[in-house]
């Protein structure tokens, strides 16, 4: 085996608890130095919020401030659509004086550093090297923070702690602990328990003699049984549920809708069939290739080891358990087709399958490696014929070679890691928003109103970053709110403007300088609203807006980016 090659520079062999010890801590050890640098960004301002979290964190603040956006159908959305158990999470650290935005903050790194445990362990019921959950665990830990799934502290960051402990159990066969991870996964990303049903089922089925077989254990299919009741009670809520937000966008209705198309603020469909099954954000089977790290790429070549095994002995390492990586890759195909059929009941397809192919190919790739590595060891043995000298340095050469790639990856990784975290640059703007009253409304086109409600804590009319058009009960009414605000801050009509706002109760106009140039409308979001948009144009070009008229009477705040307006200065006579 690698113990010849890789062992530790000391006088005596480690033990294997020791051994154990050694690259469980030193996982865990890279996994918080990642964590460290997430918190040097998360932390690196007063003003700082991951892109994410300004959608599923901003309206938490009803923790702290019972009276913090009143009346606001964003936040009501957004409450409404949160799992309980994150809902109750961020609830409690608030009762202990946490901040929300704080929590979200403070989460990534710990989700990480359970994933890394979770994912470590479960490595070694497939292939019982310590060796080998390192490099799983650290493979995983890169994945994670090249993506902003984890950084989000949203509730698809629980998916792996939760779904990587659901698996190490699973194998263990230990079920009141499955039990426990299915009812939270229900409670924090629910999508994540049809995986979970998936791979309840696939238990029944082993791999004997070159054919599937099922099995013939009473023990398993009580298992089995009881596992999927759970999984049914637990989503049984949401299935029969009511929401106020309802019904879901039908397929055909998506279809009719920019957003949906290609460029839009939730596209979906592509005419490239390639983009659209493989690589779409939302629709493809891949995640993104680019956000992981190179040396995945060898676990394409595990198949290939496994034709082979004469050639690689420590393939007679595998255990039963490493079943799990084509079960687990059959059920996610599954639900990604189940998906695509009933689209948008089940959410998003990609959800299925590209959270577990990252976990399936740091698996498979750290098996290769590892595998690989002895392999070339036992080859090198072999050739007699060369020098011993040439034959070890032959080894050490490329095991050393393998291990820069591995640990070094974020040096020559110039975006590692990945956090996507929004620095707000304009504090005296949101200053001034914060010391108006709770109930403030504003109105915007800008896009940094998807700033405003996380870091003044007040509610904004539209802003691009809430046009999620998923659920018609919320995006019907939304939409219809952005297409009255282009019509407003348009239109000529003074009369018309004055009649809106008094209607609507906007208290404050947030205005970008260039807000009345047809460039500005050109490069705006509001793109995907094309008849409104197509009419402000004609009106931009016809006559000065009514707003642009009242403007510099009606100043509250200014600076050299942006110009805020007083509603009631421009209803005063």
């Amino acid at each position: 085996m690698l113990k010849d090659l890789l062992s530790l520079p000391t006088r005596r062999p480690l033990a294997p608890r020791q051994s154990l010890l050694f690259w469980l801590g030193l996982s865990l050890a890279f996994g918080l130095v990642y964590g460290i640098l997430v918190w040097q960004q998360a932390f690196s301002g007063e003003y700082v919020v991951q892109d994410d979290a300004r959608q599923h964190v901003f309206w938490m603040q009803r923790f702290v401030n019972p009276q913090a956006f009143p009346n606001d159908l964003i936040a009501d959305y957004f409450e409404s659509v949160a799992p309980a158990g994150y809902t109750w999470l961020y609830r409690i650290a608030a009762t202990l004086g946490l901040d929300p935005l704080l929590t979200s903050k403070l989460l990534p790194p710990i989700l990480g550093l359970l994933s890394t445990v979770a994912c470590f362990f479960t490595m070694l019921e497939m292939l019982p090297l310590p060796l080998a959950g390192f490099v799983a665990s650290l493979l995983l830990n890169q994945t994670l923070w090249m993506n902003d799934d984890l950084v989000s502290a949203t509730p698809r960051a629980f998916f792996y702690p939760l779904f990587l402990g659901f698996c190490y159990f699973l194998l263990r066969r230990w079920l009141l602990p499955c039990l426990g991870l299915i009812l939270l996964q229900g409670w924090f990303y629910p999508q994540a328990v049809f995986l979970e049903a998936g791979l309840l089922v696939t238990m029944l089925v082993s791999w004997s003699e070159g054919r599937l077989r099922l099995s013939r254990s009473v023990r398993d299919y009580l298992f089995c049984g009881i596992g999927l009741a759970v999984c049914v009670a637990v989503m049984l809520p949401y299935a029969l549920g009511l929401s106020q937000f309802d019904p879901v966008v039908t397929l055909a209705e998506a279809q009719q809708m920019p957003e949906f198309q290609n460029g839009g603020r939730s596209d979906f469909f592509n005419d490239n069939p390639w983009k659209f099954w493989l690589t779409g954000l939302r629709s493809g089977l891949m995640p993104r290739m680019a956000r992981l790290p190179e040396l995945l790429g060898v676990a394409l070549l595990l198949p290939v080891i496994l034709g082979f095994r004469r050639a690689f002995p420590l393939t007679r390492q595998l255990q039963p358990a490493a079943l799990l990586l084509p079960q687990m890759l059959a059920v996610s195909l599954f639900w990604f087709g189940a998906a695509h059929l009933l689209l948008f009941k089940l959410h998003l397809p990609s959800r299925y399958t590209q959270h577990t192919l990252r976990i399936l190919l740091c698996w498979a790739a750290a098996m290769t490696i590892v595998i690989g590595l002895d392999g070339l060891k036992h080859w090198a043995n072999q050739q007699a014929d060369q020098p011993q000298r040439w034959r070890r340095w032959l080894t050490i050469g490329v095991a050393a070679i393998t291990a820069a790639a591995l640990v070094l990856y974020p040096s020559y990784t110039p975006e590692f890691p990945r956090a996507r975290y929004i620095k707000g640059e304009q504090p005296a703007l949101y200053q001034f928003f914060a010391q108006q009253p709770a109930e403030t409304l504003i109105a915007s086109l800008s896009e940094e109103a998807s700033n405003l409600p996380s870091f003044a804590q007040r509610s904004v009319y539209v802003a691009k970053e809430y046009a999620i058009p998923y659920h018609m009960g919320y995006y019907a009414p939304f939409r219809q709110r952005v297409l009255e605000v282009i019509r407003a801050q348009y239109s000529p009509n003074l009369a018309e403007l004055k009649q809106w706002m008094q209607t609507t109760g906007v208290e404050f106009w947030l205005l970008d300088r260039a807000a009345f140039t047809p460039k500005y409308l050109e490069e705006s979001w509001i793109d995907q609203y094309p008849e409104a948009l197509r009419q402000a144009k004609r009106w931009l070009k016809r006559e000065p807006p009514a707003l642009s008229r009242v403007a510099e009477d009606c100043v509250a705040f200014q600076n050299a980016r942006f110009v805020v307006l007083n509603s009631a200065c421009i209803l005063s006579p």
